[in-house]
């Protein structure tokens, strides 16, 4: 860190001492300007949603009735196109690097204001008293320092409970990003200051100094983590990211602060420590609250204890009792313990919570929307119960912990759970007049509890939406029966003023009566729990107004855009699933269809969620 120089006069060395002090405090304020200012249009987006609902009504002209829209240009809507600019630019254009890395303009502004910041810091005032412009002495020590002054924030942003999440109101997921950028930027600045001691070497800097050894080793650590944090590790060998990750970070931490201490900017090392403690302290009095049967607390230990089973091949339902006392949002997620599945007992997988906290699938009278006149209660609860009465996850099978997971799975074995959360952001979609949901594979772990949540709001009068539309996409019709009974009764449960759509899409076998009697036997395990056969259950889904099935894949840029020419007022698009989908939605919501000409117009405000799959 920060050497005296046998050459450096006593003149620049009092002024670099000066600057290694204020120059890191600068870009502080800087960061934290930033981090309040984006905190202060997140909080204002929130509270103007909750303002939006409680002020709508029907002769708003943002809010014209879906079947009778008259588009007219108005000035009056000039500051919503400029929001609407705003968001196309910094979140639907891309930067799309191969198949499945794509970052968005937003974070491409992000990764480059940031990076200009510490380089600027770094390399300003670099002149020395004997008139050497870019002197190796002033670059090379404060550009480790000003590197060693991010450790905090860094660390931080690898936390779960953390301030940054509690200003700027955006979950630690969504700022997983930015803790890797800075964490990589930081690894760029170490390693320009490792070359400015090796082509300058300072008067401490001998191979048996102990203050180089550390420093060697925490660049050494620094770098293997900045490996094995690249999405490809990260996706496919999560297990090997979690421990050397763990095990990295502590090792390079601990040698910057040997290697800063008693030179200068050690104070900047220590508080990452403190900030990891805080975080694994919460989450440990989380984990003792939300299962204290394990702990001794409360008799009738087990109750925590979780069944599998086997839905196809890739995907593995998790169900456990709910404890009373947990309550989640739609679109959250909770990490699971599994001691006996896992490699190392303490090891904790993120996965999205698909049941829904509510009492709303337990609703005794449902309205007839086949046009038949029957009653289906008694047909249509069944599993679905589960869908409130438990936590449920649907688990994609890779390697590693989930594939240990799938041969537990395969024998219905029982396995004890931990959990710990929930985590993660929960849209707000009750001031949308139309809400789209787009969902691939397990992706609606995310979007079917988000359906259930809109129609529960509009039938208690909390939410001004109009139109609902469930898009799914499989690959083996099979796969409807997952959440099949859940759809029926969310049909049945939607009021007259909610227009519920569901297409569901199949992109394998186009024979889907025979895929859908395949899996029949692994997704209805239970005899006692299926009251009609799986034919039946089928033919009623189908006889439901605003139900399609459909093979082949589904053109989500049409789909959208039909949406879009059909809604008024503001409209939310919430998807979950691969990046391929992701990315089909942010282009199909780019100009014109939802840019500043067309809102002027009279178009809807469209407001785009992403969940994408994959480990942060």
């Amino acid at each position: 860190m920060f050497s005296e120089s046998s050459q450096a006069s006593k003149a620049d060395i009092t002024i670099l001492t000066e600057e290694l002090d204020s120059y890191p405090q600068q870009v502080w304020i800087f960061v934290g300007v930033f981090l309040f200012v984006v905190g202060f249009f997140q909080w204002g987006s929130h509270i103007h949603s909750k303002f939006a609902r409680r002020t709508h009504h029907e002769s708003d002209e943002e809010t014209a009735p879906i079947h009778n829209i008259q588009y007219n240009f108005s000035l009056r809507r000039i500051p919503l196109a400029i929001i609407n600019f705003y968001r196309v630019v910094a979140f639907r254009w891309t930067l799309e690097i191969g198949k499945s890395y794509t970052l968005n303009m937003a974070e491409v502004f992000v990764t480059l204001a940031y990076i200009a910041l510490l380089l600027t810091y770094a390399f300003i005032n670099t002149t020395s008293v004997e008139g050497q412009k870019l002197d190796v002495f002033y670059w090379s020590n404060r550009i480790a320092v000003l590197a060693s002054s991010q450790f905090p924030i860094v660390t931080a942003l690898g936390t779960k409970n953390n301030l940054v999440s509690l200003v700027t109101g955006i979950s630690y997921d969504r700022l997983n990003y930015i803790h890797r950028m800075m964490a990589r930027t930081c690894f760029m600045l170490l390693c320009i200051h490792g070359v400015g001691e090796v082509i300058y070497p300072s008067a401490q800097n001998t191979s048996n100094n102990n203050w180089v050894q550390a420093g060697t080793i925490s660049l050494i650590a620094f770098a293997v983590v900045i490996v094995v944090s690249l999405r490809p590790v990260r996706s496919n060998i999560y297990e090997l990211f979690f421990y050397v990750h763990f095990i990295g970070v502590l090792i390079f931490l601990v040698a910057a602060y040997f290697h800063t201490n008693g030179i200068f900017g050690s104070y900047w090392v220590w508080p990452s420590f403190v900030i990891w403690a805080l975080d694994r302290f919460i989450r440990m009095v989380r984990l003792v609250v939300f299962n204290h049967s394990y702990f001794g607390f409360k008799s009738g230990s087990g109750t925590m204890d979780a069944t599998t089973e086997m839905l196809s091949e890739d995907i593995v339902r998790v169900r456990l009792r709910r404890p009373p006392h947990f309550h989640w949002s739609p679109g959250q997620a909770a990490y699971l313990i599994m001691p006996s599945v896992s490699t190392l007992p303490f090891e904790a997988h993120p996965f999205t919570i698909a049941s829904f906290d509510s009492s709303l699938l337990s609703t005794v009278e449902t309205e007839d929307q086949s046009g038949s006149g029957e009653n289906h209660e008694t047909q249509v609860l069944g599993s679905s119960n589960s869908l409130w009465k438990e936590l449920v996850f649907l688990v994609n099978v890779h390697g590693g912990f989930t594939k240990k997971l799938k041969e537990v799975a395969a024998t219905k074995g029982t396995v004890k759970v931990f959990v710990d959360g929930p985590y993660g952001p929960s849209a707000d979609l009750g001031s949308y007049d139309t809400s789209v949901l787009v969902a691939g594979g397990s992706g609606i772990s995310y979007t079917l509890p988000v359906l259930l949540s809109v129609i529960e709001q509009v039938r208690k009068g909390k939410s001004s939406c109009k139109r609902v539309v469930f898009i799914w996409s499989i690959r083996q019709a099979g796969y409807v029966q997952w959440i099949e009974e859940a759809l029926i009764k969310a049909v049945q449960l939607a009021p007259p003023s909610l227009t519920v759509s569901i297409r569901i899409f199949n992109t394998g076998s186009p024979s889907m009566t025979q895929s859908m009697e395949e899996v029949s036997g692994l997704s209805n395990s239970n005899p006692t729990e299926k009251n009609v056969t799986f034919e039946q259950t089928s033919s009623m889904l189908l006889s439901l107004r605003g139900v399609k099935m459909e093979s082949g894949r589904s053109d989500l840029d049409a789909l959208l855009k039909e949406e879009v020419s059909m809604a008024s007022g503001r409209m939310s698009v919430s998807v979950c699933g691969s990046h391929g989908i992701a990315r089909a939605v942010r282009h199909a919501l780019r100009f014109p269809v939802s840019g500043p000409s067309s809102v002027l117009s009279g178009g809807p405000s469209v407001t785009l969620y992403v969940e994408s799959f994959g480990y942060a």
